[in-house]
């Protein structure tokens, strides 16, 4: 795991942790958080701190542990409406409320109410004292450090105040999370300083599409965590963090056989097909072909009783089990029997860390032994930049050959016949790149397929015509007599009009 907080010394019976109640975040953090620490979380108002919270709080109540929110910016009604839509019950968390609901006056009321802006800010930290010690919980949330910031009213008395609640809770067997919505003009660093910890949660507003979610951890103390951004959403159950995915933390052993493509003449193209633990490339115009040959490898591992998985970017199950149809492919039976999982991926809403989870949660979980991904095109769409793009593709390549997985990436250039453009050059990260072109002769317009690079092995370095037909992919014998098939301008030097492949 990477990290950049140095480990404590001591082993972690010294130093027991206890989880944040994100499984995504104790991953993150090498197992959870220290116990009887400070921690901070900040964000802008709608990123998710108060549902992670109440989310560290719960996997204390289930832990038979007693725990304790401390609100000066919510009521309690508003934490148990966001508890219902998350399907949580409060019931178990002591929430102490200084800030005053509709039915202050009622002489009804269980909660004895304050009014943070009533009394000085000793007084609002004294009553907390209090409250703590009557309580004596071993999980506390304070929600939120932006009310004791504006009765503070200076920065030095604000840290003070900051110092004398860390203080205060050292001497007590008690883990804090203090939240804070970055409500003031200029960042906080004091508070990184007193904090033991401090993950920031972010949200961002691209130009299309939802808003993307990402977490940070920007400090731990004697604590090793994977650093860098993680993706994350917020749904029914509360935040599902997606840990960025790091491929040397990933090895499994695995033979390097062949696997086979369920097409002999393709397997014979390829010096005997595509290893284990190895990439394909398929590139070519729209509608060449490319999603036709991944089809055939996803439905030879399946006939193999294999789990294959087709992650689409660009059309939808219909469209590609009416083309699997039209070429003679069993495609609709493994898709029922579950051998072929088919996942329509919409880039405008998944984040490429969620989507990075879920090829891994195919490969761990279900085993899958081919994996493809069609197209790169509508993956770069989900990305702010392409760099970025190149660095996750890198990362997830790598997991997945250290797995021992087959993986068939679609990458469709610009354009149909003649020079081609391709919106991203991924071929320096490919095992294989096989190219895949029209071309016109005879008054028809005719497919070749060669393989340009394949580094694991010998290849044949002939370009073959091939047909897509009622019995699936056929290709006939090398194009001898043809030059110029990939610029754009083909030329026969023969005398005889060659056949293309039977169906």
């Amino acid at each position: 795991m990477t990290g950049q907080s140095a480990a404590a010394p001591g082993s972690d019976k010294d130093f027991p942790r206890i989880s944040t109640g994100s499984e995504g975040l104790d991953d993150i953090l090498g197992g959870g958080l220290d116990a009887n620490r400070m921690y901070l979380y900040e964000g802008r108002p709608g990123t998710g701190k108060t549902t992670i919270a109440l989310q560290f709080l719960l996997r204390g109540v289930r832990d038979g542990e007693r725990v304790l929110y401390i609100s000066l910016s919510e009521t309690k009604r508003e934490l148990d409406l966001v508890a219902r839509r998350h399907g949580w019950s409060l019931q178990g968390v002591d929430i102490f409320e200084l800030v005053p609901p509709e039915t202050t006056l009622d002489p009804d009321r269980e909660l004895t109410v304050f009014h943070p802006a009533e009394m000085e800010l000793s007084e609002t930290t004294n009553l907390i004292f209090r409250e703590v010690e009557r309580i004596n919980p071993t999980r506390v949330v304070l929600d939120s450090l932006s009310e004791l910031r504006l009765l503070a009213q200076n920065p030095l008395r604000y840290r003070r105040q900051v110092l004398a609640l860390k203080h205060f809770f050292t001497n007590r067997n008690c883990t804090v999370v203090l939240l804070d919505d970055l409500s003031s003009s200029q960042d906080d660093l004091q508070l990184h300083s007193i904090a033991h910890g401090v993950v920031m949660l972010e949200q961002l507003a691209l130009g299309y599409g939802a808003e993307r979610r990402r977490l940070r951890v920007i400090k731990m103390r004697g604590i090793r965590f994977r650093g860098g951004f993680h993706d994350f959403t917020i749904a029914e159950g509360g935040l599902r963090i997606f840990p960025r995915l790091v491929a040397a933390e990933h090895h499994k052993s695995f033979s390097g056989e062949f696997t086979p493509s369920g097409n002999a003449e393709l397997d014979q193209l390829l010096g005997g097909g595509l290893e284990r633990g190895t990439n394909a490339l398929l590139l070519g115009a729209a509608g060449v072909g490319k999603s036709s040959v991944a089809l055939t490898y996803a439905i030879a591992a399946a006939e193999r009783g294999e789990h294959a998985v087709f992650f689409a970017f660009d059309e939808g199950r219909g469209t590609v089990e009416a083309r699997a149809r039209t070429l003679g492919l069993s495609l609709q039976e493994h898709l029922e029997s579950g051998q072929i999982r088919f996942q329509q991926i919409d880039p405008a809403e998944l984040s490429p860390g969620e989507f990075a989870a879920n090829v891994r949660r195919s490969v761990e979980v279900d085993n899958a032994r081919i994996v493809i991904i069609d197209s790169l095109n509508g993956y770069l769409n989900a990305m702010p930049d392409e760099r970025f793009l190149i660095l996750q593709m890198h990362e997830l390549l790598s997991y997945l050959a250290q797995q021992g997985v087959v993986t068939i990436l679609i990458l469709a250039q610009h354009g149909l016949v003649g020079p081609m453009e391709t919106p991203l050059d991924m071929s320096y990260l490919s095992d294989a790149v096989l190219m895949l072109r029209y071309f016109e002769f005879g008054g028809t317009v005719r497919r070749a397929l060669s393989v340009v690079k394949k580094r694991s092995g010998c290849h044949e370095h002939t370009i073959r015509e091939f047909r897509l037909g009622r019995t699936g992919i056929r290709l006939g014998p090398p194009l001898q007599h043809f030059s110029g098939i990939f610029s754009g301008n083909p030329h026969y030097a023969g005398t005889d009009i060659p056949e293309g492949p039977a169906e």
